[in-house]
């Protein structure tokens, strides 16, 4: 076998993409040297996609402290690319709901300001892109915090700010753009996104992703309704409808914002990140591709990360081969899907807590991927 690729997702918990790609390099090197080995970072557009890039791409790391989802600071990272002056960032960094506990998530309070202050911060470096993952988020405000970092004004019928998160959205009657408003002119942002939601409706961002943000179901309704009414003054204002696209509903409605007031493209997480690192370029001359990801489950099978590599391995003709650090017994359909066979990685009985320190799931890696090659090589 004279070359492998290896795109692996990350092991949420364990292992960065990269950290993953590099352990099963070194497996196949310890049983056959001169096999080309090429590790290339994979994310699908969610959490991790950030730091993916940052490393894949050879980025810089900006730490820049915005407002949290409940208004609090917190220490937000995006990535940097000076040669291509584009930002690489997650909203999830600034709004997500990993950012709060479970008690503490309150969709009627919690707002996307942060998110438009990253934007800010890359439009005043000079981004020429900003390639924006919303993903995970803790937010059901449509977008309008974010929009007011930007310079847009939200007020009610008597010109006052309607305030933040989704109590807000029934009060809006009025939308300004400020004359200091930040200027996206020479900027375009790309978002990644794989939800394919309209922003409204029993589909729609409320009705789907709200439980898990703290709405309860009760509240979805009026909620829902809020929203509506959002998009009808948008849609006045704007002279354009968005709410039916979809990825409208993504991130509480950031992605309906982001379309309907920054002019931003909606892309395909995977498809996104397989062009930016090349890997097509890279699976010429391939003899077998390695991926996968913390857990193998039907799920991988609708769409995610490891898939993707599959189908493009499968376009070249290539076998592929997968690790995971658990794998489900409906994981089959993933064989169906362009996985020619995966592996656990789990040696034996342990916790999940011990099964996922660093130094624990970098050795069953490496011994398993050991094993698996030493018959294929």
């Amino acid at each position: 076998m004279k070359k492998v690729v290896i795109a692996m997702d990350s092991l949420k918990g364990s292992m960065t993409s990269l950290e993953a790609g590099t352990v099963i390099q070194e497996a196949i090197h310890m049983v056959q040297k001169e096999t080309e080995v090429v590790v290339k970072p994979l994310a699908d557009g969610g959490e991790g996609t950030t730091e993916a890039l940052i490393e894949g791409l050879h980025g810089e790391r900006i730490e820049k402290i915005v407002t949290g989802p409940l208004k609090e600071p917190v220490m937000a990272v995006y990535g940097w690319i000076e040669e291509s002056k584009t930002a690489i960032m997650e909203m999830a960094s600034a709004a997500g709901i990993v950012l709060l506990k479970e008690e503490e998530r309150n969709p009627w309070e919690a707002t996307t300001y942060g998110v438009g202050e990253l934007i800010k911060d890359a439009v005043l470096r000079g981004a020429k892109k900003i390639i924006l993952g919303i993903g995970g988020s803790a937010t059901n405000d449509g977008g309008i915090g974010m929009l007011k970092a930007l310079g847009y004004e939200f007020l009610n019928q008597e010109g006052d700010p309607v305030g933040e998160g989704a109590k807000a959205l029934s009060q809006i009657q009025i939308v300004q753009k400020k004359k200091d408003a930040i200027s996206l002119e020479h900027c375009q942002i790309e978002v990644v996104c794989d939800v394919n939601n309209p922003l409204c409706g029993k589909n729609g961002a409320t009705y789907i992703f709200g439980p898990q943000k703290g709405v309860k179901i009760e509240e979805r309704e009026t909620i829902d309704r809020a929203m509506s009414h959002f998009a009808d003054v948008t849609e006045s204002f704007l002279g354009v409808e968005q709410r039916e696209i979809k990825g409208a509903g993504a991130a509480g409605g950031l992605g309906f914002a982001l379309v309907a007031y920054l002019q931003a493209t909606l892309r395909s997480g995977i498809d996104f990140v397989l062009e930016a690192v090349n890997l097509e370029e890279v699976l010429q001359g391939a003899d077998l591709v390695v991926t996968g990801e913390g857990r193998l489950d039907y799920q991988t099978a609708m769409g995610k990360a490891p898939i993707g590599v599959a189908k493009l391995a499968k376009k070249h003709g290539i076998k592929v081969i997968a690790f995971a650090g658990s794998v489900t017994k409906d994981a089959r359909i993933c064989n169906e899907k362009g996985i020619d066979a995966y592996f656990p990685i789990i040696r034996g009985i342990t916790t999940l807590e011990e099964a996922t320190k660093k130094e624990n799931a970098k050795e069953n890696l490496k011994a398993t991927a050991e094993q698996v090659f030493r018959l294929l090589l």
